[in-house]
């Protein structure tokens, strides 16, 4: 009862706080109520406290406003400076608390409160005028002015928050025990390193498990969290504004700054949701320590993506060309980010391995498979993880090599394939793709991941794959063909990603199965036909990667790759077909008229495309009617229109499928899926989708053949802009040490969803897509020629022809009829110096850009946004960084 009347009682202080003119003094003992004498949790507090009410008081009242948050910072203040011991300074904490993350956003979404929390506190005790200073802050008049020898609110804040994490008895066991009557130590004094959440990196002592030290934790982050946030209320920019919260808390002013993340970091990589792997140990016991990694996982994310030198570095320099004001006295508290600085001097290999164990294990969770169902805690802040895990390989290389020196790295590869094939088809985890092919992007620039995935994949993880026996390589691509054929249209931006992977681990790959040689066969066959080649200027793209992938395995890893070498002989008319493309007006507007348009599942935009360059040609060409005669020769260069409307034909697969493959496939439907997202030319994907940012850019990709001695080539990218494309040759034995920029950038946009209510996607503020005009684009007989000429197929034409020759007099000698006999004598021959003189190895590597900045940092805000929907903290907010789609 008496819990009910303390809700009341806040409830009706909340309402009064709405009434217009009524301005309470400063001083009042009003404000008492807000955070004494009741105890309401989070949840009460954001069902007791309306949006429509915050945004009254802020409109109609904002002295008050002012005045509550000033009264609420206060406090926090004065907790610290009393060492919060007793058990009522504890319960006003955590009031006030609460009551500053439900206000909190609905300040930062008006301009006019901008630097309400960076202006100076008023001087103590003053009272009426303290009050009516703050009050200009949010309030149309002047803001306060900046005095020197006082505190910003918002450092306050973060101050008093990052000494109550360390407050022993309250958030962390007290370490010893004075002798005396005055046993607490002063919380102003005391060193938090001794006091570092969990062991791990610089911390060897384990504290003892504390649930509700663990929940006022939570709190205490997700205020910080909330006041992170105001970039959500920034519309993106091309060179986006210091978060100012962010610099001082990792700056050398905050005095808990190693020790806080040192316990965020261990905090995370200690956690083991499966514990001692009783069953159902999640559903008898609550497990308060889940809340507090997602925490600190958020923290650490959000922490480690504010490069705070470059930031300043890009606005010094729009400043010094007067594109942007100069300098505010508010711009003075960036420095240097320490977390960032911690991260990359981590160096001892049982520091690496304690990270790298820590976050293999909660990425393989979702994966775990037992014969109780749902027996195991499940996890579901994968995304974070593959964030932080992204942003350590990009601060600490060191790390990145440790990780890449064992198997490990397989540890990191299979969830991120499993999240992937996972997500193909749901359009609203187009971030969750964007992240996993990235990390794999990022991994593939070294040797040594693509020496790693020769090992055996023997692991039993739920992925709706044919069946194989092989190993991880083949893992690899089979995953990438089941995203490729059966992914939705937005991922197309990443077909030359996925593709740039394989190219970059093909030298390295020993033993492909046999059912991976086909779906990289099949794909060349897709993108290959004649009509899709000639349906857009960078289609020809993905064929150069293929050829350069086959290549690479010929001439690096032909002694073991008999499969492919058979695959190939098996296909060897699709690679005549690519050397006798059309490259006369009659032959292309045949390609472009053939049976194959009107069939395909095709996007309505790709649909009116392909049908407007058939209908430019024929204008170009009245007198040019399709002949009879040429039908036979047309038909070998096609792709078979498959029943369910892809270009991926399931026949035609199925008629290079062999016997082990059978057997291997356990008679399941060989090559599922089809092909019906093909990469969008410039501007159709705006057409299609109004609203598309293109907040990444998809550059052309090289067309010289790998022997050149030059690729570097400028081409126009997706918004009308033009970039370079570098890629550097490299020894076989040293790949890791080129350096080259890589085709990550993309049109698109990004759906995230959260139990099917919301979803997010960015603004289209930081880069409109290039507007389609009412020319289209046709190919023409010197863009045909200017490529064709430069297909690398010496190689394997140079293959064929010693080999088809040999097999088919085997087959015909012995009277073959079973594949294994070919197979044998494939593996014991050999093409030693019949081949060209091999071609040097290209390693692409990620390079990041503003681009890919801008976009890491909406999708981890996205991220943020909706994990936290207990309780949903910017839910009814009008956040300005994503646009929000409620469902």
């Amino acid at each position: 009862m008496g819990n009910s009347d303390s809700k009341l009682n806040f409830r009706k202080s909340i309402v009064q706080l709405t009434q217009k003119n009524q301005k309470i003094d400063a001083d009042d003992p009003f404000w008492e109520q807000f955070w004494s004498g009741h105890q309401t949790t989070l949840e009460d507090v954001f069902a007791l406290v309306t949006a429509a009410e915050i945004r009254n008081i802020r409109n109609d009242n904002p002295a008050n406003l002012a005045t509550l948050c000033y009264k609420a910072v206060e406090k926090l203040a004065k907790a610290v400076d009393n060492s919060c011991r007793t058990q009522a300074e504890q319960s006003c904490v955590m009031n006030c608390v609460r009551l500053l993350i439900r206000i909190i956003p609905y300040i930062f979404e008006d301009d006019k409160w901008r630097h309400f929390f960076w202006s100076s506190l008023p001087a103590a005790g003053g009272g009426k005028e303290a009050g009516q200073d703050i009050a200009r802050v949010g309030g149309e008049t002047e803001p306060l002015a900046y005095h020197q020898q006082t505190v910003p609110l918002a450092q306050s804040l973060l101050n008093a928050v990052c000494d109550l994490l360390f407050c022993p008895d309250f958030t962390v066991t007290a370490a010893t025990r004075r002798p005396g009557p005055e046993k607490a130590e002063e919380l102003a004094n005391i060193d938090s390193c001794e006091y570092i959440w969990e062991a791990g990196v610089g911390f060897a002592h384990s504290p003892p498990k504390n649930a509700n030290m663990e929940k006022r934790r939570t709190e205490l982050l997700k205020l910080l969290l909330t006041c992170f946030s105001e970039p959500m209320y920034r519309a993106p920019t091309p060179t986006e504004e210091p978060n100012k919260w962010i610099a001082y808390f990792t700056s050398a002013d905050n005095r808990h700054a190693l020790p806080l993340f040192t316990s965020f970091l261990n905090t995370v990589c200690a956690y083991d949701p499966v514990g001692f792997g009783v069953p159902y140990n999640h559903l008898l016991f609550t497990d308060t320590t889940e809340a507090l990694v997602e925490a600190c996982l958020q923290i650490l994310i959000v922490t480690l993506d504010h490069d705070m030198i470059v930031q300043q570095q890009q606005q010094l320099e729009l400043q010094r060309h007067g594109k942007l004001p100069a300098p505010s006295p508010y711009d003075d508290v960036c420095g240097d980010n320490l977390f960032i600085n911690y991260l990359s001097r981590v160096h001892r290999d049982e520091d690496f391995h304690f990270i790298l164990k820590g976050i293999t294990r909660l990425l393989n969770n979702p994966l775990v498979q037992n014969y109780l169902p749902n027996s195991t805690k499940r996890l579901h802040c994968h995304q974070e993880l593959l964030i932080l895990f992204w942003k350590i390989c990009d601060y600490n290389k060191k790390f990145l090599y440790f990780v890449l020196k064992s198997s490990d790295v397989l540890d990191i590869l299979i969830p991120i394939l499993y999240h992937l094939n996972y997500s193909r088809a749901d359009q609203s985890k187009v971030g969750l793709m964007h992240i996993g092919v990235f990390i794999l992007l990022l991994l593939s620039g070294e040797r040594n991941f693509g020496v790693r995935l020769n090992k055996p994949y023997t692991a039993t993880v739920p992925m709706d794959i044919p069946v194989f026996t092989g190993t991880h390589a083949d893992l690899l691509i089979t995953v990438f063909h089941k995203i490729i054929a059966t992914g939705h249209q937005r991922l197309q931006p990443l077909f030359d990603c996925l593709l740039t992977i394989l190219v970059n681990v093909s030298p390295y790959l020993k033993t492909l199965s046999m059912v991976a040689s086909v779906k990289l066969l099949h794909l060349l066959e897709a993108f290959s036909t004649p009509w899709f080649l000639l349906s857009a200027p960078s289609n020809h793209h993905l064929v150069f990667f293929l050829l350069e992938i086959f290549n690479n395995i010929i001439q690096y890893q032909f002694d073991g790759n008999s499969n492919l070498v058979y695959t190939i002989i098996r296909k060897r008319h699709v690679f005549h077909a690519m050397a006798n493309l059309p490259t006369d007006m009659n032959g292309i507007a045949k390609c472009l008229s053939g049976r194959k348009v009107g069939k395909f599942n095709l996007p309505p935009v790709r649909q009116k495309r392909i049908t407007t360059v058939v209908q430019n040609f024929q204008n170009q060409l009245p007198n040019c009617v399709e002949d009879d005669d040429e039908e036979d020769e047309e038909a070998d260069l096609e792709v078979d229109t498959p029943k369910n409307g892809g270009i991926l034909n399931n026949s035609n697969i199925a008629e290079s499928e062999t016997e082990s493959q059978q057997q291997q496939h356990g008679g399941e439907k060989q090559m599922e899926g089809a092909l019906t997202a093909m990469p969008a030319e410039p501007g159709t994907l705006k057409a299609s989708l109004p609203d598309t940012p293109a907040l990444l850019q998809m550059t052309e990709r090289e067309q010289a053949h790998p022997g050149s001695t030059d690729s570097t080539e400028q081409t126009p990218t997706i918004d009308g802009t033009s970039d370079i494309v570098r890629f550097e040759k490299t020894p076989e034995k040293s790949p890791s040490e080129s350096r080259s920029n890589s085709p990550i950038n993309g049109n698109f946009e990004r759906d995230v969803k959260a139990n099917n209510r919301l979803s997010v996607a960015p603004r289209s503020s930081i880069r409109m897509v290039h507007q389609p005009s009412m020319e289209v684009w046709t190919p023409t007989p010197e863009w045909i020629v200017s490529w064709r000429s430069k297909l690398p197929l010496q190689t394997i034409m140079r293959l064929l022809q010693v080999l088809v020759p040999q097999v088919e007099k085997i087959c015909i000698d012995k009277g073959l009829t079973d594949e294994s006999e070919i197979l044998k004598f494939l593996q014991h021959g050999t093409l030693v110096g019949l081949l060209p003189v091999p071609h040097p190895i290209l390693i692409r590597k990620y390079q990041a850009n503003a681009g890919t900045t801008a976009w890491f940092r909406t999708y981890i805000w996205g991220v943020i946004y909706l994990r936290n929907v207990e309780p949903a903290i910017w839910y009814d907010t009008e956040v300005k960084l994503f646009e929000i789609q409620r469902v």
